[in-house]
């Protein structure tokens, strides 16, 4: 095994795909494949071979998660009958540094029978795939960061970086928000974080601990039990929300009075407890209950009633942390 400086060859590598990034010429083309993109109808297919395909694969991924509906295809699956995924109102973009790959340049004849707008990837300006599209874009680097010059390695980061700023252009023409983007991710955390309400895990009706304010400690205790949010909310004759008390705020009472079993809530209650409005982001209520060390917060309904509760708890089996 050779010895070599790694660190030293690390360093000369992301130099080199840094530096090939920098010398990516935007030109008029840039702006056309925008254009060509935004007067879609259909969807933007994408297609290359090898490499070039599984950068092909994330900007089409990439696309469809911000706004612009996009699939990948398979080249040589496709000139084996998936190209009848292509309808009249789609685009297509190919990604090939070399222009000349074969399975790619096969599509080329079907595509211009349906009119379909080719946008190319290369990195030769005068190859067969950039003479045949209506609009290039110029992958071309001076050198791959492979001292062998062979493994796609500067190349196909121009690439990805040249999907990349297709993607996000679009999406800022498209004025697309954070919301846009968490419908489009309801699985993962981050799109739950952006769209998961506190009304959406809430507990509420018979789920939901609550005492009248005359209500004697040796009663709330067992409503405290029963229903096993280590709290309950205390309400006044029509239902607003006056107080809570909390296993802590019981522990704290038994360490001041042998026997508080028989006074009221309205006395040993904390009075303003921290509350939430059901239309508020689930994160916004874990930030809330960081921020004042506590682990629930009532949820009144529009009037001021007691409507909800939601628990620490609640918010770490959601899935937003």
């Amino acid at each position: 095994m050779k010895k070599i400086d790694i660190k030293r060859e690390i360093e000369k590598v992301l130099k080199e795909e840094a530096k090939a990034l920098l010398k990516c010429k935007v030109d008029k083309n840039f702006e056309n494949a925008i254009k060509i993109i935004l007067n879609c109808k259909g969807k933007v297919i994408i297609t290359g071979l090898g490499k070039s395909g599984l950068i092909g694969q994330k900007i089409s991924s990439t696309f469809s998660s911000t706004g612009t509906p996009s699939i990948f295809l398979h080249p040589v699956e496709a000139v084996h009958g998936d190209i009848g995924i292509i309808m009249k109102n789609d685009v297509v973009i190919i990604i090939s540094q070399s222009g000349e790959t074969e399975e790619v340049i096969e599509l080329l004849p079907s595509l211009k029978r349906l009119s379909i707008p080719i946008i190319a990837i290369t990195g030769k300006k005068n190859s067969t795939l950039a003479k045949k599209a209506d609009c290039v874009l110029n992958s071309y680097v001076e050198k791959e960061a492979c001292p062998m010059g062979l493994a796609p390695t500067a190349s196909t980061t121009v690439q990805l970086a040249i999907g990349d700023s297709l993607a996000v252009t679009l999406l800022k023409i498209r004025n697309f928000k954070k919301e846009d983007f968490a419908m489009l991710h309801p699985g993962g955390s981050l799109g739950k974080k952006l769209i998961l309400k506190v009304k959406d895990i809430m507990h509420t009706d018979e789920e939901v601990p609550y005492v009248g304010l005359n209500t004697k400690l040796k009663e709330a205790m067992l409503v405290m039990t029963n229903k096993r949010f280590g709290c309950t909310a205390v309400i006044d004759e029509k239902g607003f929300i006056a107080g809570i008390f909390t296993d802590g705020d019981l522990r704290r009472l038994f360490e001041k009075n042998e026997n508080p079993y028989n006074l009221p809530m309205r006395e040993i209650m904390i009075k303003n407890p921290k509350i939430i409005d059901e239309d508020e982001l689930v994160i916004t209520a874990l930030s809330n209950m960081e921020k004042n060390a506590i682990t629930v917060l009532l949820i009144p309904d529009k009037k001021g009633k007691l409507k909800g509760i939601i628990h620490l708890h609640d918010i770490l089996k959601s899935g937003v942390i």
